[in-house]
């Protein structure tokens, strides 16, 4: 008889959310899902949330998820920045048969050219596409290091090599290197290269023709440093910090990094040919990001308490924090199921007029206040009990989560048992009945599959309003009980 219920509780919880959506009346609902002698009796209830803007602050950033842009925030008039490090992967099993190339400097082995290419998608307006950027490459004299969490605020001037290699490099989105037949092909994939071709001095002091032409004396000379990544960086290229240093306007995905070495060899018997090696900056090597977002501002924004909306930004600048009303809930329904929560949040169309005003948040995260900066950290997933995600409504301007009962429970019981304990439990865990909207990013096992394999800070240039602050915020419940 338990599983019995316990099924029909679960029939029940969807059918409520669904009626709960459009009609008010749940009279019927024990009715039409057990036996006159078995019945789920119904209530509903609404209740109400508040809710208040807070800043981020630094967020944790993953490894190959970056952006690289300057961009004024027509909001605040304020500068939004986003730079990046990055190392470089090895294949382990790398072979350059050096014995046959062809290209020469000092009588020895040499790369004809190399570059660093920046693969970049997605920018933010398509105003930017054209607008003058300049960034500067500057090498990293040790490598960063592979265990350590990296937040949006990470400074990596402590790593630079104060004599090493400093490049820069005036650019647009569209590079305007590559014609229009080889940027009109479906598989052309936007992109910024940076020539590396200047004589280079390594750090002992040794003059190079060119940075690839170090790359390819290394080889020779210590072949075990190229075994892995780690070797590669720790021993040859520590990696590279890529920041910008003028302009305004563009935003854009960094899908990808590739430090290319071109070089030319002869095997016997076959005619020259022209090679290249590239180390690419995957998810298999450590990248940093760094972030710079306007803290005054941001803290002025929070403190707007009279408002009747809340913020949301990115990237890394505001969140809403919510305090949803658990003993009211569950006040005179103690020994009550809670079937259905539902809350939703409205968005309040924006009143900038700019062609930078900042999107809109495309998915959102509920997680618990307390649990906020470590379910980042240990990589947790939404599990539909104690965290959720949603996705934006164009069409009603909404953010919708249809039934959050599992987490409203959650918080009831962790009350109930720290009380048990403590008398003063509430006052000792202020944030207890709190949760925060958090913009987000994903990614997904496979394109069809609906399973997300990580979740993590949206670093986009989003901005959005959500009503509340002074308003209330009102949550739809349905509970059930059976009776004999």
């Amino acid at each position: 008889m338990i599983m019995i219920k316990i099924k029909y509780m679960a029939m029940a919880a969807l059918a409520a959310i669904v009626i709960s959506s459009c009609d008010n009346s749940t009279d019927t609902l024990g009715n039409s899902l057990t036996s006159d002698s078995d019945r789920l009796q119904t209530a509903t209830g609404t209740f109400q949330a508040t809710s208040r803007t807070i800043v981020t602050g630094p967020v944790l950033t993953k490894s190959n998820y970056c952006y690289l842009g300057r961009v004024t925030d027509a909001e605040t008039n304020t500068e939004v920045k986003c730079e990046f490090t990055t190392q470089f992967y090895v294949l382990e099993d790398l072979t350059i048969n050096t014995q046959y190339i062809t290209s020469k400097a000092d009588d020895k082995a040499a790369a004809d050219s190399c570059d660093l290419i920046i693969y970049m998608a997605s920018p933010f307006r398509d105003l930017g596409k054209n607008t003058a950027m300049q960034l500067r490459v500057q090498e990293l004299g040790q490598m960063i290091a592979p265990t350590q969490l990296y937040y949006s605020d990470y400074d990596p001037s402590p790593l630079y090599r104060e004599d090493g290699m400093k490049v820069s490099h005036l650019f647009t989105y569209t590079n305007m290197t590559d014609d229009d037949a080889a940027r009109a092909k479906t598989n052309y994939l936007n992109n910024v290269r940076i020539p590396l071709n200047k004589p280079y001095t390594d750090k002992d002091g040794k003059t190079y023709s060119n940075y690839g032409t170090y790359i390819l004396r290394q080889y020779i000379d210590n072949r075990e440093h190229f075994r892995n990544s780690y070797l590669f960086a720790q021993h040859v290229c520590p990696g590279f910090s890529i920041e910008i240093t003028d302009g305004d306007g563009l935003y854009a995905n960094v899908t990808n990094v590739g430090l290319r070495v071109y070089y030319r060899d002869q095997v016997p018997d076959s005619a020259e040919k022209k090679r290249s090696i590239v180390f690419a900056g995957t998810e298999e090597v450590v990248n940093t990001i760094r972030i710079t977002n306007d803290a005054i501002s941001m803290s002025k924004l929070a403190a707007q308490t009279d408002s009747d909306f809340t913020y949301l930004k990115t990237p890394a600048g505001l969140l809403t924090e919510v305090t949803l009303p658990v003993k009211e809930i569950w006040n005179g329904h103690e020994t009550d199921s809670l079937l259905a929560t539902k809350v939703t949040f409205q968005r309040m169309h924006n009143n900038q007029n700019s062609d930078y005003t900042f999107g809109t948040p495309a998915t959102l995260l509920i997680v618990m206040r307390d649990s906020l900066q470590s379910y980042f950290t240990n990589k947790q997933l939404p599990d539909n009990r104690t965290s959720y995600y949603t996705t934006y409504n164009s069409t009603f301007n909404t953010y919708t989560f249809t039934n959050i009962s599992n987490l409203v429970s959650h918080l009831w019981r962790l009350r109930e048992k720290g009380i048990k304990m403590d008398t003063n439990w509430e006052e000792n865990h202020p944030n207890w009945n709190k949760i925060v909207l958090v913009p987000i990013a994903y990614s997904r096992a496979s394109t069809n599959s609906s399973t997300l394999t990580w979740v993590g800070h949206d670093l986009s240039l989003t901005s959005t309003r959500i009503a509340g602050g002074t308003k209330p915020i009102e949550l739809n419940v349905v509970y059930g009980r059976f009776s004999r």
